[in-house]
């Protein structure tokens, strides 16, 4: 295997994962020995039955059945498996508090230890949060950071789109067995992030998503990451849980700032009155955590020299908002006529500087070069 353990090592792994659930104390006791054993040559029978009887002294048995689809798995394109104390296990994923013993990696498992960036906020996400995500991925990514974050709707699409459309690469993360896509309708996406970077989870094979699967699940996006950043999220989002075991992981959190009257501000808010470095673009995180400067443009997503605005364009984008605005006001706001600004519009979303939203609003998403 590629990170050094036989095929009969990561099965005893498997059947000990299933067997002890969510026991991770007990799952990480065993893994010692179990490493020790195959790096002395020690017979199948006998790692079976050293197997057998750490179990027993847990009250529970092992379901050898359970082997066979690990090896399946294992068989099929770029899976891989990393167990804590062996080869290949990041090391700062090894560094945090309860790190899990398993990992079940799909795609290309080298970059989990390279430098990451977790990118993560609400499922809820607006056009301009969703934007803003994107951008700041994207920009990241084009610097050589890796995007890690938890494949769900939102900002965590986002981020890995905005990756994928730099070309960098990215981690998704799951709170399910890594044969599992959820949510279905980013299975394209999970596709997509599998063929350049990679899916990562500590769940056996066959997992269903709960809602207490994903607070551990964000535990080891944090953990990866050397920073966290968030973009949108309501005091109650599960992004903060995130922040906050970044913090306890000793990790920096960077939060991106919002309109006052926007729930989903609040969260992010609340962050930056705690000491989160506040960010507005890329340059903000690659100064704070590498004391990098960017050279090019990418510390100004929407730096674009097809931007460049006619007065009617620059009036009508001055009269969007950073929350969505109805088309009727930008009419009266303006004095043009109601042509004459639906026809500014689609250039301005030409231009990216501005989104359609449901219900006939408008939100700016952008400032023109200066």
């Amino acid at each position: 295997m590629d990170n050094g353990l036989d095929i009969e090592t990561l099965a005893c792994i498997a059947v000990a994962q299933a067997a002890l659930g969510g026991a991770l104390d007990a799952l990480a006791r065993y893994l010692p020995s179990a490493l020790q054993q195959a790096a002395s040559g020690v017979s199948v029978a006998r790692r079976r039955a050293t197997l057998t009887h750490y179990l027993a002294q847990h009250g529970v048995a092992p379901q050898w059945q359970l082997a066979e689809p690990l090896a399946r798995w294992l068989s099929e394109g770029a899976n891989a498996l990393r167990v804590l104390g062996a080869p290949g296990y990041p090391s700062q994923l090894a560094a945090i508090p309860k790190p899990p013993p398993v990992l079940f990696v799909r795609g290309n498992p080298a970059l989990l230890a390279e430098i990451q960036i977790a990118v993560v906020g609400s499922r809820r996400a607006t056009v301009a949060g969703r934007e803003t995500a994107f951008g700041l991925a994207r920009d990241l990514a084009q610097a050589g950071i890796v995007i890690t974050s938890g494949l769900a709707s939102g900002i965590d699409a986002a981020a890995h789109r905005g990756a994928l459309a730099a070309n960098g690469g990215t981690i998704a993360v799951f709170g399910c067995g890594i044969d599992r896509i959820y949510p279905a309708a980013h299975w394209s996406l999970a596709e997509a992030v599998a063929a350049t970077g990679a899916l990562v989870s500590e769940f056996p094979l066959g997992t269903p998503p709960t809602r207490y699967s994903f607070p551990r699940r964000n535990r080891i996006i944090s953990g990866l990451a050397r920073g966290t950043l968030v973009v949108e999220a309501a005091l109650t989002s599960g992004s903060l849980i995130t922040a906050q075991q970044a913090l306890e992981q000793g990790r920096d959190v960077y939060a991106v700032p919002g309109p006052i009257r926007s729930p989903l501000s609040q969260g992010c808010h609340w962050l930056i009155k705690q000491g989160a470095a506040l960010t507005e673009n890329a340059q903000d995180v690659l100064g704070e955590l590498f004391g990098l400067v960017l050279t090019s443009h990418a510390a100004s997503p929407t730096h674009n020299p097809a931007a460049v605005l006619s007065g009617p364009e620059r009036l009508v984008l001055e009269a969007c908002e950073f929350e969505p605005v109805l088309f009727s006001a930008l009419v009266e706001r303006c004095g043009l006529t109601t042509p004459e600004v639906s026809s500014i519009l689609t250039r301005l979303d030409l231009k990216g500087l501005v989104r359609s939203a449901t219900g006939g609003l408008f939100v700016r998403i952008g400032n023109p070069p200066a």
